[in-house]
């Protein structure tokens, strides 16, 4: 604060100046944001982020007999998971250019699946989804450009953005997500 007036200064996660806001005796004179906000991307987990067979493959075959058509209740199973080819990689480029957050559904009978998602999270990605992990199972709340997602469920299919459907035949791959979300880079 000087006298009656008082600058704010927002500052983004790399240390760059977001915004700059000037108010005089309590009247807002000037606005300046120096910097284009970047556009939103929500990335899901299971066989986007994390490869969900890799984590079957830990466990025994009498626990696979117990959950047999519901391996996703196995308890401590998310955390077991290894990254998807590509994945880690990936997300290290788009974060230079995106707002990254993690969007997933963890099961419902499961409670340890949630903890074992952030528990994943913080082991392979702390650095870029440190604080930015959104588990819901109504995927279409959530308000951002592009939903990078498997499946069309859990409110998938009615995201407003463009949902990037991984793993179908335009976008097999994380190369495939790159080579299409790295040009509209510059359209921001």
């Amino acid at each position: 604060m000087f006298g009656n007036n008082f600058v704010t200064l927002r500052y983004n996660c790399e240390g760059e100046l977001k915004e700059f806001v000037f108010f005089s005796q309590c009247y807002y004179i000037t606005h300046y944001k120096p910097f284009k906000s970047m556009k939103r991307v929500f990335i899901d987990m299971d066989n986007v982020l994390v490869d969900f067979p890799s984590g079957l493959d830990q466990v025994s075959e009498e626990v696979k007999a117990e959950y047999a058509g519901r391996p996703d209740e196995i308890p401590g199973l998310f955390a077991k998971m290894k990254p998807m080819e590509g994945a880690i990689a990936a997300v290290h480029e788009l974060k230079k250019h995106y707002d990254l957050f993690i969007l997933s559904t963890a099961p419902w009978k499961n409670p340890s699946a949630w903890s074992d998602k952030l528990e994943w999270v913080t082991k392979y990605f702390d650095d870029v989804f440190h604080k930015r992990l959104i588990i819901s199972h109504r995927k279409d709340i959530c308000q951002g450009d592009y939903l990078i997602d498997d499946r069309g469920k859990n409110g998938t299919k009615d995201f407003a953005g463009e949902w990037i459907e991984f793993g179908s035949e335009k976008f097999p791959n994380w190369e495939s997500v790159l080579q299409y979300l790295l040009p509209k880079k510059e359209e921001q």
